[in-house]
């Protein structure tokens, strides 16, 4: 079985038609769930508070294929005349590997770099993962070691999806976008 493929997708909204632009996306990717090749889609926000317009669309496919055939289907080419009027001429789109699917684009078309994502990942799972054990060790007493083991880390990817990950990117986005400190870790 393909490991799934990610896309990262950065717009840039007009002023003004942020709510519109909002509504528009929601209706897509209802309609868009219906497409075989679609496993998901996401929509990260500017920051509160903050005058950057820019959003990140996150997508997922099975495959490269079904990738190509999303965006090459006349359900997006009718996507994009719709959407057009509410945004900024050109946008962004890669794929992610690994790590980068975790983190939200940083307004530059690079990801942050590895030893950061790693870093901050890990800064993510070695509590999670403390306080679902905690959490949950009174209920798997008993179960075979390899099936709590299952029931933990299932757990952990779910808190760390949905929850961790995205507060935490959102919380490290300066650090995670800063040029300076790019390169290679400190030491």
């Amino acid at each position: 079985m393909e490991d799934p493929i990610h896309v990262a997708v950065t717009r840039t909204v007009k002023p003004g038609c942020e709510a519109a632009f909002e509504d528009a996306i929601r209706a897509f990717f209802v309609a868009s769930m219906g497409e075989i090749s679609t496993l998901g889609a996401q929509l990260l926000r500017p920051l509160p508070g903050r005058k950057d317009r820019t959003y990140g669309i996150l997508r997922s496919f099975a495959n490269e294929e079904e990738r190509d055939a999303f965006y090459a289907s006349e359900h997006f080419r009718r996507w994009e005349e719709t959407v057009g009027p509410l945004v900024e001429e050109g946008y962004s789109r890669r794929n992610l590997h690994g790590l980068e699917a975790f983190f939200e684009p940083t307004g530059t078309d690079r990801p942050p770099p590895r030893w950061k994502m790693a870093a901050l990942t890990w800064l993510g799972v070695w509590p999670t993962v403390y306080l679902v054990s905690m959490g949950v060790s009174r209920l798997l007493q008993g179960w075979p070691r390899w099936a709590a083991t299952g029931v933990v880390t299932l757990l952990v990817v779910l808190a760390l999806a949905w929850g961790v990950m995205p507060i935490m990117t959102r919380c490290f986005r300066p650090w995670l976008s800063d040029p300076a400190s790019a390169e290679t870790p400190p030491g």
